[in-house]
């Protein structure tokens, strides 16, 4: 392993925490309807859990409705029921053929929890880009020892795991206040 291995290792884990970042925070809850706030739904279909989206066309009406419209109609009641279990906080509608989602307009109250919950999902994502950083600094450490890298060899590969780290920290930040504006615009 060289010091180079180390550093591509570590940016591709790290651009991995900020996908899965930007996953989790597709499934937040703002003002306008979208479709990924269904990725995690799970209906029992047949004995074998399937997701929803896999199950159901999904388009978005007006910005505001999602409509659900099930390939196979029977399933309707199974589906209708795991959007409850999911607790969304909306009631689906339905009409026999499809399921509708009014998405109600967000209370402040429930902006600001919802801002902090983005928070969190970023703090959460620079911790693990900061755990990632530690892995790089111990394998700098290890491959020091094992190939007797010199010492300034050693300071510049620390310096630029920390400008790596520094740089995904950034991107956390922005993908973060990005998605708070999202949620707090009316």
């Amino acid at each position: 392993m060289t010091v180079e291995d180390i550093f591509a290792t570590g940016k591709e884990k790290m651009e991995k925490a900020i996908v899965q970042l930007k996953k989790d925070l597709a499934t937040v809850r703002t003002g306008r309807a979208n479709p990924l706030i269904l990725d995690k739904i799970m209906i029992d279909y047949y004995g074998a859990p399937t997701p929803l989206r896999q199950m159901a066309q999904v388009t978005v009406q007006e910005g505001t409705t999602l409509v659900i419209a099930p390939f196979d109609r029977s399933i309707i009641k199974e589906i209708e029921k795991a959007i409850v279990k999911a607790e969304l906080g909306i009631a689906p509608n339905s009409d026999g053929t499809v399921i509708r989602l009014v998405f109600p307009p967000l209370t402040e109250d429930r902006r600001k929890e919802l801002a902090k919950e983005v928070k969190a999902m970023g703090e959460n994502a620079k911790i693990a880009v900061r755990n990632v950083r530690r892995d790089m600094t111990d394998d700098v450490k290890k491959l020091e020892k094992a190939e007797n890298l010199p010492e300034d060899a050693v300071k510049d590969a620390q310096d630029k795991v920390q400008k790596i780290t520094d740089g995904f920290v950034k991107e956390v930040d922005e993908v973060v206040s990005s998605k708070e504006k999202e949620v707090m615009t009316v």
